[in-house]
């Protein structure tokens, strides 16, 4: 793992945040950035710009790293804390609302260059 970041407390709920990092995960940076562009879910610009800081990152832990060469690692969603709410309903009564939270986490790591092959 060259670098991290986290999104803490994201106000989606983990279900549909998991919908767009399944579409990025083990994809090339260039490539996930792409498809988060063109993704029409809404969180897919929160996932964009979380992905834009774990490459800043990278840069600030190992200045040697080729960005070109980052893929995606490990990405996932965990549920956060749901807050609740109240709605008035028909005849006095009242519902519940939840407003749920996520926290999502993005790892890079650099591809390892294929060994060349030596001629005989």
């Amino acid at each position: 793992m060259i670098s991290r970041a986290r999104m803490k407390y994201l106000g989606s709920s983990a279900q549909k945040t998991r919908l767009v990092v399944d579409l990025i995960r083990g994809r090339g940076v260039e490539e996930a950035l792409a498809t988060l562009d063109t993704a029409r879910k809404t969180v897919a610009r929160d996932v964009s710009k979380l992905l834009t800081s774990a490459v800043a990152n990278a840069r600030v832990s190992r200045e040697d790293v080729d960005v070109d060469r980052l893929f995606i690692s490990r990405a996932f969603v965990d549920g956060g804390p749901s807050q609740k709410r109240i709605r008035p309903a028909p005849m006095g009564r009242a519902f519940r609302i939840l407003r749920r939270s996520c926290h999502v986490t993005i790892e890079l790591d650099e591809k390892k260059s294929p060994p060349s092959r030596a001629k005989r």
